[in-house]
């Protein structure tokens, strides 16, 4: 029985050590064959997974809008120009732009600057059938680039036109190519994707004021929370009453009847604080000068 036993015992150690050469050998060719992953891979996969997971959550107890004082706008584009640099978007993509309007013939045009609405009832989360492009608890509208199959669905669904497809190279690919998705401030951008204004996701999470609205030279944007009843302008850091801005000055959405319940307001452009220039010269002097 003892003879048995130790011959029972060496097989039983030559097949454990067998069994452990080839786990070796496997994980050999398995790792040459690149099946498997280092440690910085499953760090990186792992970052991802918390920037996914905490930009969806959004910001507990915020609820966010902005305020456009269309008396304040020159068409300086310096929140264009801010966006486009954090974004890292080519020149003919926009997640702000400013253009020229006029409502009426014998009205002044004025400039209107327009980002994503960040509608409290959108409708491009609603035919993302991937679940892409989605509503957070703050009231912001995000996209998740990691999940993007480049429907466009969601362009075709959004009243603003505020969406664009990224239908070549980013501009910034190769220098990116290595960083880890940021949903919060969608970069590395990706081509074959769609991207829009975020209301600067990733200034919010550090307590500070989005792109655009710091970079305005003239006080053009409010920025704030609802729930506070606050909004701070990007210029002056002055604080004031968000429900008495609007009220005090006529305060409106575009495209009301739609409701859509965007979350980013106008003030009318009265008592412009800069002349409209046409081709170098103000408003009332080309007036003037078609009346002659």
């Amino acid at each position: 029985m003892e003879k048995e036993n130790l011959t029972s015992r060496r097989d039983f150690l030559k097949l454990s050590l067998a069994a452990t050469g080839l786990t070796i050998i496997g994980g050999g060719i398995l790792s040459s064959l690149g099946c498997s992953k280092t440690q910085n891979e499953i760090s990186q996969e792992k970052t991802l997974q918390e920037n996914q997971t905490q930009g969806r959550e959004g910001i507990k107890n915020k609820r966010f809008a902005m305020v456009i004082d269309l008396s304040r706008c020159r068409n300086a584009r310096k929140c264009v120009a801010a966006c486009q640099s954090a974004h890292h978007l080519r020149p003919e993509q926009f997640h702000i732009n400013t253009y020229r309007m006029q409502d009426a013939e014998f009205t002044q045009p004025y400039f209107l600057p327009k980002p994503c609405f960040h509608c409290e009832n959108p409708p491009c989360t609603k035919v993302c059938p991937v679940g892409a492009t989605f509503k957070r608890s703050d009231g912001l509208v995000l996209i998740d680039n990691e999940r993007c199959i480049g429907c466009r669905f969601c362009i075709a669904a959004c009243p603003y036109s505020a969406r664009s497809f990224n239908w070549f190279e980013p501009k910034d690919s190769e220098k990116d190519k290595d960083k880890i998705y940021d949903v919060e401030l969608n970069v590395p951008q990706k081509k074959g994707t769609i991207t829009k204004c975020l209301f600067s996701a990733d200034r919010l999470r550090q307590n500070e004021l989005p792109y655009c609205v710091s970079a305005c030279p003239n006080g053009v944007f409010y920025f704030g929370d609802l729930y506070e009843d606050a909004v701070t302008n990007g210029t002056t850091k002055e604080t004031v009453s968000f429900s008495e801005l609007i009220r005090q000055n006529g305060g409106y959405t575009l495209m009301e009847d739609l409701g859509t319940k965007p979350s980013v307001y106008y003030l009318p452009p009265k008592n412009r604080i800069f002349p409209f220039i046409y081709e170098g010269k103000t408003s009332l002097e080309k007036q003037n000068e078609e009346e002659d």
